[in-house]
């Protein structure tokens, strides 16, 4: 077996998954892929999702990025969780409890758990995805792996906001403070859903416009923090375009005013139209 794909080009038992030695299979799939996952992979190649899977192209403490293709030859992208430590399961916890959505759920089972957050952020992705806010498209998920739109070209992902934006100019800066403006907007009044995260470091510029992810942690509005989830995402978007772009834009209480009234003067416009 000298790849992943081969590898997986028939269902591998346990036993034998635990036996396997080949050193690129190891190097391409490192720590992220024990045998559980591995598993759930070649079920997600079985249906026909993904085709092949290539090298890493973002990592974290929680999840790896990986480039896929699908059987078209479309590029797809694979986040994979890794099994929590006891401090990411106590700090994603806050996310989940409270949220009407998981109700009856328990932080006692690791797994569970991990296969909770996993579709959390696929059924996120979703529904911002509808509400009209730019994320990756959501395609599958199955336990640990969630399988999305890829943001970039040729297996490299598209730049962060904050890798990228001593490049940009004050027009495109403008647009795209305007674009997160309403997309932190939209994911509040269409897809009742607030990123509780958002910053610089999780949003990507993709032909000069905002794409935003890593929303695995945002919460449904009736979720008793939401409101200061909310509050602290706009703050964190107003501090970076004011103090780091230097634009000039709203204080972080317009902002917020402008976001809580959004839809009554979407209302309006749309009566304009008519």
């Amino acid at each position: 077996m000298n790849s992943i794909d081969e590898f997986l080009g028939r269902k591998p038992s346990k036993r034998s998954l635990r036996r396997i030695k080949d050193k690129d299979l190891y190097e391409t799939v490192e720590e992220v892929f024990d045998t559980e996952t591995l598993l759930a992979l070649y079920e997600i190649m079985r249906r026909g999702i993904v085709s092949k899977v290539y090298g890493v192209i973002s990592s974290g403490k929680e999840a790896r990025i990986y480039w896929a293709k699908d059987r078209k030859g479309g590029d797809l992208a694979l986040k994979i969780y890794l099994t929590m430590t006891a401090e990411f399961r106590k700090s994603i916890w806050k996310y989940i409890y409270g949220d009407p959505r998981f109700e009856g759920m328990s932080p006692r089972n690791i797994k569970q758990l991990i296969y909770l957050w996993t579709r959390k952020e696929f059924r996120n992705l979703k529904r911002l995805y509808e509400a009209g806010v730019r994320v990756p498209k959501p395609i599958f998920v199955y336990k640990n792996i969630l399988v999305m739109e890829f943001i970039g070209k040729n297996g490299i992902r598209a730049p962060l906001l904050k890798e990228v934006y001593r490049d940009l100019d004050l027009d495109t800066h403008k647009r795209i403070f305007n674009k997160v403006i309403e997309y932190i907007a939209r994911a509040y009044h269409l897809a009742n859903l607030v990123h509780a995260d958002l910053s610089e470091y999780n949003i990507m510029v993709y032909d000069s416009e905002p794409v935003i992810i890593d929303v695995s942690q945002a919460v449904h509005i009736a979720h008793m923090n939401a409101l200061e989830f909310l509050r602290r995402d706009i703050s964190n978007i107003v501090r970076f375009f004011k103090y780091e772009v230097r634009l000039n834009i709203p204080s972080e209480e317009e902002v917020y005013k402008e976001v809580m009234e959004w839809k009554l003067k979407e209302g309006m416009k749309e009566e304009e139209k008519e």
